[in-house]
């Protein structure tokens, strides 16, 4: 750690060597991505310069130099430079384990330069293929492009419900039903047998009471089938708890597209878990950092929020409701997530070869083989 000439002494650069894993390692909200999120929103990450592979002794990664400050220059503020120097190496005379690849004055001098010069798409000579070109070695990013929203994409239940004999039979599986049939009181054995008894006997009143309901009956409408249950429960004398009444929905339910949509007693659709999606959506353009929420778990998310809330919707209108129209976004689920996808942003795309080519290279190796197992034979 130095005093940074750039900022008149007043600050300090230091550069990490890292692997590739703290580049994007960690979910949205995790311990390892709110690291980034930190560094970034507080404006200390000036850059990254990606390295060749096969520099260290003992490993044969690709590495990065991160370059962190608490002052930036004025003109980098705000702003996160990527360097891409994978290409910027010579060959050693003799390998040293797993080093085979070393920077020569002259490439350390040209990504110090790409530094420097602070160019968006700021363009180096390397060797490719063994041909020498130009290529995009520098891109500059604002600060905010690294983040993103995690939210939740939700679907709404929809069950059918029917008292036939293979529903029937899912109801002993279900651990409250089970729990009817059992005792805490281990000290005591005969009252131990006797809540036992008892349990098994309110099961059976319970599967007794169901099949006073017609069995071939498939009901699309979870009201409409709760009413006709507490009916048979009323009518056997039966008060159920609450997590007993949810198991029996549990057996006697499955997925129904065609259902009607389960509603909670506030009169909102409840969410399917089995349909439950997320989305990763870019930061808005207009959002300013830091972000108005906490690095712990359980921090809360309303006022970020307020702040992404309408961004969101366009995106779910867009890209999610075209394919399923009635899904929402469960805002309370909302993460924020950062990570620097730098190999991405320097993908050089290759087309493939053409298809003739291609297949004149299966028949030829198909002649091969086929004159090998010749001589087999």
């Amino acid at each position: 750690m130095h005093s940074s000439p750039e900022s008149g002494g007043d600050g300090s650069r230091i550069a990490i060597v890292f692997n590739g894993s703290p580049l994007f390692t960690g979910d949205a909200g995790s311990g390892e991505s709110n690291i980034r999120r930190w560094i970034i929103e507080n404006d200390w990450l000036d850059a990254v310069i990606a390295l060749p592979d096969q520099m260290f002794y003992n490993t044969g990664i690709f590495t990065y130099i991160w370059l962190v400050t608490n002052k930036k220059a004025a003109h980098r503020q705000g702003k996160v430079q990527l360097i891409d120097g994978t290409h910027h190496f010579q060959k050693m005379k003799k390998s040293l384990g797993n080093k085979r690849n070393e920077l020569s004055p002259e490439h350390i001098a040209e990504l110090v330069r790409l530094y420097g010069d602070f160019e968006q798409n700021g363009l180096s000579e390397v060797k490719s293929d063994g041909q020498i070109e130009k290529q995009i070695c520098s891109k500059i990013f604002d600060n905010r492009e690294f983040g993103f929203l995690k939210i939740t994409v939700e679907r709404p239940l929809r069950l059918n419900f029917q008292t036939s004999e293979e529903r029937l039979a899912r109801l002993s599986q279900q651990k409250a039903f089970q729990d009817l049939a059992t005792s805490k009181k281990r000290k005591d054995a005969k009252v131990q047998q006797l809540e036992i008894e008892m349990g098994e006997s309110l099961q059976k009143q319970i599967l007794d009471a169901l099949q006073k309901l017609d069995a071939n009956q498939l009901y699309l409408s979870r009201n409409e089938f709760e009413k006709d249950l507490n009916r048979v429960l009323k009518n056997a004398g039966l008060s159920l708890k609450a997590p007993v009444k949810k198991a029996i929905l549990s057996a006697l339910g499955e997925a129904d597209s065609e259902a009607e949509i389960c509603l909670d007693s506030k009169g909102n659709p409840e969410p399917d878990s089995n349909l439950r999606d997320t989305e990763i959506v870019p930061l808005p353009d207009d959002i300013t950092l830091p972000l108005p929420l906490g690095y712990d778990k359980d921090a809360s998310v309303n006022e970020l929020v307020k702040l992404v809330k309408e961004h969101c919707e366009e995106y779910l209108k867009a890209e999610v409701l075209p394919h399923v129209p009635d899904a929402w976004i469960d805002f309370d689920k909302t993460k924020v997530g950062y990570e620097i996808p730098l190999n991405r942003h320097f993908y050089v795309y290759q087309p493939p070869r053409p298809l003739d080519e291609i297949e004149n290279d299966i028949k030829s190796l198909e002649a091969d083989i086929m004159a090998m197992l010749g001589e087999v034979v």
